[in-house]
């Protein structure tokens, strides 16, 4: 039984999968098997990895049903102790794995186990994640996930783990949600478990890929995923804080999107005192301020200056 079951779901990457396939054949802690599961790929994806695939991996091919559906299939064939994910246009690190399995042997009763990571705005644009505590360079139980977890999240699909008994405990990946079905497992599981952080960096994800999902589209759906725990929001004031910033974000993109209904019912249940300033003032600004703000974000960005709003 290997220690670690990767999981790949992959749709039509196939400029990006031989990169994050190498990637993870260069680990440095090799016990390990792979599963991918093809979620119905109208492209060469899996032609481009042929000649890497050996016989720890094993393909499965389904038709598309999006990337939690494929993670659940992927994670139900696994036969590891731990389940690490990857998505397929992700990078991890010589160390990914082993610095992970350092993690996992320091807290073995944790629930979720997160590295730390770096984000690319652009192909030269890279900045480290930004959490909202203070860490230094030992492993440690975060005290406040939520908390943590208000500019970038604390977990990211392609550097946790967790045991395949905890995730069928607080019920797998949500397929009836076509967006945020990676935050919705990662607020149960931190509502049930321990979540454990290593503040070194083992993974790169790319945030200017185009993904199959626009983050503007889907925000009835990006609704729906927040107010799945508007009762437990109510008994747990940072996890209020951590879904009042989502809905702050998502009512942002309704009013660029002109989506008005939706933006005043994200906007009324929004406590303000979990808004700083800057966010106050962009929620009740004018579509046309937002869309100048957003291009100038945009323009830094591809300068390599970020900053957030979150501040």
């Amino acid at each position: 039984m290997p220690f670690f079951s990767v999981v790949i779901p992959l749709y039509n990457k196939e400029n990006l999968i031989e990169q994050t396939i190498s990637g993870l054949l260069d680990q440095s802690f090799t016990d390990f098997e792979v599963i991918i599961v093809n979620d119905g790929s109208t492209d060469n994806s899996l032609e481009k990895i042929n000649h890497l695939i050996d016989n720890r991996f094993k393909i499965i091919n389904q038709d598309n049903k999006g990337a939690s559906f494929a993670r659940n299939i992927g994670i139900e064939n696994s036969n590891g102790n731990y389940i690490a994910l990857l998505d397929a246009d992700d990078y991890w690190n010589t160390n990914h794995l082993v610095e992970l399995k350092k993690l996992i042997e320091t807290f073995p009763n944790a629930g979720l186990y997160c590295n730390n990571y770096q984000i690319y705005y652009t192909k030269d644009a890279v900045r480290p994640a930004n959490f909202n505590f203070n860490f230094n360079k030992d492993c440690l139980i975060v005290d406040d996930f939520f908390k943590a977890s208000l500019t970038n999240s604390l977990a990211w699909t392609s550097a946790v783990g967790f045991t395949k008994e905890k995730f069928y405990t607080v019920g797998c990946f949500n397929t009836t949600l076509k967006t945020a079905q990676d935050l919705d497992l990662w607020i149960k599981m931190a509502l049930k478990y321990d979540v454990a952080f290593n503040p070194k960096i083992t993974m790169s994800y790319k945030s200017y890929v185009d993904n199959s999902l626009s983050k503007s589209k889907y925000n009835d759906i990006r609704y729906e995923f927040i107010n799945n725990f508007s009762k437990k929001e109510k008994e747990n004031p940072s996890l209020k804080l951590y879904l009042d910033i989502n809905r702050y974000a998502v009512a942002i993109r309704c009013k660029l999107n002109n989506e008005k209904e939706l933006y005043q019912k994200l906007k009324s249940e929004i406590d303000y005192s979990n808004l700083n300033f800057k966010q106050k003032l962009l929620l009740n600004s004018p579509e046309i301020i937002l869309k100048t703000f957003k291009k100038i974000h945009e323009i830094l960005v591809k300068n390599g200056i970020y900053f957030s709003a979150n501040r």
